[in-house]
């Protein structure tokens, strides 16, 4: 049992990092080991870190586009850089999936947003250098939103740690 506690808790640690690395799987990591600590020992100890971590994977699922779009508006981006972000975005990651399984996913979703961007912008208004600022624009919203996604990643793990801990060394 102690085995798996700790096996549980190293894949909620490698859903911390997945949260704060883009393509990684993050907070999804996070509900499944609870999930197998619930199936394991009941689901009644631990119904508050289940609700918690959907919680913050749902809250994470929206992060990522509304980070993008933010950074995009604060930079000027047009909707058409706005929506050509969105769209490089789709097609970098699941567009480089086949071609690159390891590395193509996190190159897909670094570099599609920023080239959606300038695409989008440039069809609009053909203007390179604002083409650039909103793809910049894009780019940081995307890491501010990959820094909120990190944080709320701990929480799940911290209140599981603190609900079950008792559990299993009490």
């Amino acid at each position: 049992m102690l085995l798996l506690y700790w096996l549980l808790i190293t894949v909620m640690i490698l859903g911390v990092i997945g949260a704060a690395v883009p393509a990684l799987p993050g907070a999804s990591l996070i509900l499944v080991a609870i999930v197998i600590w619930g199936l394991v020992q009941g689901f009644s100890q631990i119904w508050i870190p289940l609700a918690v971590a959907i919680v913050v994977l749902l809250a994470n699922l929206g992060i990522d586009f509304l980070a993008a779009y933010y950074g995009a508006k604060k930079a000027g981006a047009s909707r058409w850089g706005q929506i050509g972000a969105i769209v490089g975005l789709l097609v970098g990651v699941f567009g480089l999936l086949p071609a690159l399984p390891f590395g193509g996913p996190l190159l897909g979703l670094l570099i599609g947003p920023l080239l959606g961007a300038i695409v989008g912008e440039l069809l609009y208004q053909r203007d390179l250098k604002r083409a650039f600022r909103a793809a910049i624009g894009i780019f940081v919203g995307t890491m501010v939103g990959n820094i909120i996604e990190l944080l709320l990643a701990i929480v799940p793990v911290v209140v599981f740690l603190f609900t079950t801990w008792p559990q299993v060394y009490g």
